[in-house]
């Protein structure tokens, strides 16, 4: 169960003037659940995406990075759920393309100009005869209001769906923004098994859309972990339907720019953090913030050497403050030049340590009582400069290793 998120509320996942989603069920791998989506993109939108940086990255990795770079502009997007199409050399690039010229057929475009998407097992054949076989039915569902269908569609391991909105006033002009994702495990996104899509009908320049979408990823997918582990398939894409009045955004550091990137800024997080809530067999959400380091990758680097420790998470699920264990991973994160005297460790409110040892007035019942929440704040100041920055993660339980074991079967 996922923890203390909400189900998306439809009344905030706004339709993008410029875009339409199709759902159906195409049996990729399981029968009776939806698994096919397609995005149906006007001419003339700004479409970019980030990408895993895995290096034995899936065929639709790939193609999506050849496509874009073309830069003949980009008309839909196919996305399935149950294969993975990672693993799989030239004949997944075959099969991936095979998908791409099948809808792009059908819409009149080249296939350059379709973006392909797959999540699911890795090592296994695409079954491109069943996704051709549900393109018509994709296509007959295309409506500019499917956020939702969309969300349940590309779920894998995921509990619930993961969709948010937001509106935001662009010169005076209000515009939409929408985004859905999916992932649950396999997740470090390193950019960001986890997909991301969000579209607006701001009016962003295509010079402009792929900055956008990297500092969207990176101060959101970029900042999540669940297990430590970098799919071989990650992709955040970011489409700007260009449907708006207002004029075009070809600057990010302008008054537009920084209104629309504030509030794409804030569904991305919402998505990012929707997946660590809903990581699989996760009972606790948990936010690491470390601050007092002489740059934000430094506090980055500890933030993760805390948030991917095995031996941390269980104790997190244990609800058992064996705080030491967080000291460690912060002795261990790579900083040579680390002084122990210097740092302090707070949970919550409670101050845990300070200059290299526990705080004379820590008791354990206050450590214990923190750690029974649901949710739980990791504070740790370095004590080396003025930089800040936030990493989000859950624990680590049973259900984590009886998900992945059985995933499979």
């Amino acid at each position: 169960m996922a923890v203390n998120l909400p189900i998306p509320n439809l009344a905030e996942l706004y339709p993008v003037s410029g875009l339409r989603i199709g759902v159906t069920e195409a049996g990729i791998r399981k029968a009776s659940r939806k698994d096919l989506s397609i995005l149906l993109i006007d001419k003339g939108a700004s479409v970019a995406g980030v990408f895993t940086q895995n290096r034995f990255c899936a065929a639709p990795v790939q193609l999506c990075r050849a496509h874009l770079a073309s830069g003949i502009g980009i008309r839909a997007m196919l996305i399935n759920t149950g294969n993975a199409n990672a693993g799989t050399g030239e004949d997944g690039r075959v099969r991936a393309l095979g998908t791409c010229a099948a809808l792009a057929r059908k819409l009149g475009v080249l296939p350059e100009e379709v973006l392909p998407f797959s999540t699911g097992v890795i090592m296994e054949s695409l079954p491109v005869e069943r996704i051709e076989a549900g393109l018509d039915g994709a296509l007959a569902d295309a409506s500019e209001d499917n956020w939702l269908r969309a969300a349940e569609a590309i779920m894998t391991t995921d509990t619930q769906p993961k969709a948010f909105g937001t509106q935001v006033l662009i010169d005076g002009v209000l515009v939409s923004i929408t985004g859905i994702s999916k992932g649950a495990g396999m997740i470090r996104p390193n950019m960001a098994t986890m997909l991301g899509f969000m579209a607006t009908d701001a009016c962003v320049s295509q010079t402009v859309i792929q900055q956008l979408a990297t500092e969207l990823a990176e101060g959101s997918f970029n900042r999540v972990t669940v297990d430590g582990d970098t799919s071989t398939n990650d992709s955040f894409m970011v489409i700007a339907t260009n449907k708006a009045s207002h004029r075009v955004i070809d600057s990010l550091d302008s008054a537009p720019g920084h209104a629309l990137k504030a509030a794409m800024l804030g569904v991305a997080q919402k998505l990012a953090q929707a997946i660590v809530r809903d990581g699989e067999g996760a009972t606790k959400f948990i936010t690491v913030k470390v601050e007092g380091g002489k740059s934000r990758a430094e506090c980055r680097q500890v933030a993760y050497a805390i948030a991917h420790s095995p031996l941390v998470k269980t104790a997190f699920f244990a609800s058992d403050p064996n705080l030491g264990r967080i000291l460690a991973a912060v002795g261990y994160a790579g900083i040579l030049d680390l002084d122990q005297a210097g740092i302090d460790l707070y949970l919550d409110d409670v101050l845990v340590a300070t200059q290299g040892g526990r705080h004379p007035s820590y008791l354990e019942e206050d450590g214990q009582r923190v750690m029974k929440q649901s949710e739980i704040a990791v504070r740790v100041v370095l004590g080396r400069g003025a930089a800040v920055d936030t990493v989000w993660t859950c624990d680590l339980s049973h259900d984590y290793v009886s998900i992945n074991a059985d995933y499979r079967s």
